[in-house]
């Protein structure tokens, strides 16, 4: 069974990386400061949605999101770890959720797309309470990264401040929530 779930996870992972690569190639004038999401839809009121990469994005996602789900009962099935099982199929609901409810959708998209980061983040350091060394670091590096990133735009937009890093654009700062689960998902299935 764990031999599945890292086939499911490898395959997550590459169909993420691949998905949004080719949404992005198709979407005409997109930039990586853009939003990830915006693939799919661009926010309320006015959404704008781009063919084919809306379609090529939220099946990404709803793909993605159905393996991770598929490699939480299989990991399940193979270790019996809830502390990684739990967060792990959370992980996969939001994914699933991002593509179910595209950008237009509020304020669903956006509670998906919070239940991703954060419950990804949480799954890729817990990771590294069920690996060896010096693989288990690598988790808490990815996991560490995206949580860091997350709770420093989630602070700094509550306290009204603009992020350090905004020269990136949201887009660019989101990345380094979601680029760093994407590696861990990758890394995590080949371990």
């Amino acid at each position: 069974a764990t031999r599945s779930a890292g086939v499911s996870m490898v395959l997550a992972g590459s169909i993420a990386f691949m998905g949004i690569i080719t949404a992005e190639v198709l979407y005409p004038n997109y930039s990586t400061r853009q939003d990830i999401s915006d693939l799919g839809s661009t926010l309320p009121p006015d959404p704008i949605i781009h063919e084919p990469s809306a379609t090529i994005f939220n099946s990404t996602m709803l793909l993605t999101g159905a393996l991770v789900l598929l490699a939480a009962y299989l990991v399940y099935r193979g270790v019996g770890r809830r502390v990684l099982t739990i967060p792990l199929a959370v992980f996969g609901v939001g994914i699933f959720g991002v593509g179910v409810f595209p950008g237009n959708i509020t304020p669903w998209h956006g509670l998906f797309a919070m239940v991703t980061f954060v419950s990804g983040g949480i799954t890729a350091s817990f990771s590294s309470k069920v690996v060896a060394r010096p693989f288990s670091y690598l988790c808490l590096l990815f996991g560490g990264i995206s949580l860091t990133f997350l709770i420093s735009v989630l602070a700094f937009g509550l306290a009204g401040l603009e992020h350090p890093l905004q020269f990136l654009g949201s887009g660019g700062v989101e990345r380094w929530v979601v680029y760093p689960l994407l590696m861990w998902i990758l890394s995590f299935g080949g371990y």
